[in-house]
């Protein structure tokens, strides 16, 4: 099972083997990564095609594994060269590369094991949110009118509902008649932010309030 069905000369019935293999392995690859993501439906059909098509390159040098590599990696630096990718999204590239390298070989055996073992990883990581940060940390930015003092004014506030926070910015807007405070957060509850926010307005006279997640930072 984990010898490589391919012989010393190459015949249909093994490169079909291979094909198919691949291209279902990449196919499942693409449900794995693409599952709850937002995405392109390019980026789905890459990481479906992207193993047989490695995997005939691979097959076409004849094993010749430094000359398959050569071919085969400028594939995978496609994506780089086009749209930024987050780091979740290259790592799929190179996963299908990968799958796509073991069927051209012949391994099929080995293509499915590997592909068994790290998309159940990834699906757990996923699941448990492995190394993502608490989903606490807020930008803020209050409106208060120029004649209260800025400093100071919601200290109370951030000891209830914050574990800290830093003013990043003041800025004057609305002719100087208004100052717009900038703030870096951390909630201690996220459920408590409309509870935050009400007590806020009652300190700036309602006037404009805007809380919101930082901008993710995972792009490569």
């Amino acid at each position: 099972m984990f010898d490589s069905v391919i012989g010393v000369q190459m015949d249909l019935v093994s490169f079909l083997i291979c094909e198919l293999s691949a291209l279902a392995l990449g196919l499942l690859a693409a449900f794995v990564f693409t599952r709850r993501e937002h995405h392109s439906g390019a980026y789905a059909q890459t990481l479906a095609l992207l193993p047989p098509v490695v995997a005939l390159v691979i097959m076409m040098v004849n094993g010749n594994i430094g000359a398959g590599l050569a071919v085969a990696g400028t594939f995978a630096l496609v994506r780089f060269r086009s749209a930024p990718g987050t780091a979740k999204e290259i790592t799929a590239i190179f996963f299908t590369v990968a799958i796509g390298l073991a069927c051209g070989m012949g391994y099929v055996g080995y293509a499915v094991i590997f592909f068994l073992i790290v998309s159940a990883c990834a699906m757990l990581l996923d699941q448990f949110h492995f190394g993502q940060p608490a989903n606490r940390h807020r930008q803020l930015k209050i409106t208060i009118p120029e004649n209260l003092d800025y400093e100071g004014l919601f200290d109370d506030l951030f000891e209830i509902y914050t574990f800290r926070h830093e003013l990043n910015r003041v800025r004057t807007t609305n002719m100087g008649t208004l100052y717009e405070l900038s703030y870096d957060i951390e909630l201690r509850d996220p459920q408590k932010t409309k509870d935050f926010i009400d007590a806020i307005r009652c300190r700036n006279g309602n006037l404009n309030i805007i809380c919101g997640r930082e901008a993710d930072r995972d792009m490569l």
